[in-house]
């Protein structure tokens, strides 16, 4: 009998170094299969936030070509709304200046109606002049300068209001 116990426990030891062979692959191949697992979800991850990174920068990149593009649309305009302030000004000097040397009068129509009511006609034009129909008075070159400074500060501010409405304009979206 003592055989057979030596028999069975060497079946038993057999089995028991089996069992534990079989335990150990079961858990080397489970935590192999979580190892690819964890490394699967991973790559996903780090696709995912590159694919990310990549929509960011397009999108980053994409918004500096709309400001840049911002910046030439403003650099151009401001440009353009120089020179158009300049040009009047310059006309401006010039008007000034005819004004100042008596090159340009400025005159004014006088009502053409006398005291008693009726229109008076008058019947031929003078010498000096080749206005027909009423009658005109010359301003004070001074009086004249001041008028071309008002009727100025006028054209600048229009032509400010045409910077602005251009702006609001392309800002919008109209045309």
């Amino acid at each position: 009998m003592k055989i057979d116990a030596v028999k069975w426990g060497g079946v038993l030891l057999i089995i028991l170094a089996l069992m534990a062979c079989s335990a150990w692959a079961t858990w080397a191949w489970q935590a192999n299969a979580h190892v690819q697992q964890l490394a699967a979800k991973e790559a996903a991850h780090q696709t995912e936030r590159t694919n990310l990174a990549n929509a960011n920068s397009a999108q980053i990149l994409a918004e500096q070509g709309k400001r840049l593009a911002l910046e030439q649309w403003l650099a151009a305009s401001d440009q353009s709304h120089y020179r158009a302030l300049t040009d009047e000004k310059t006309k401006q000097a010039r008007l000034r200046d005819r004004l100042a040397t008596a090159d340009l009068r400025l005159s004014v129509r006088l009502d053409a109606t006398g005291a008693n009511g009726c229109d008076a006609v008058q019947a031929a034009t003078s010498s000096c002049g080749v206005v027909y129909g009423s009658r005109r008075a010359q301003l004070d070159p001074a009086h004249a300068q001041r008028i071309v400074g008002i009727a100025g500060d006028g054209d600048q501010g229009l032509i400010a209001l045409q910077a602005c409405q251009a702006y609001a304009k392309e800002v919008s979206g109209t045309k």
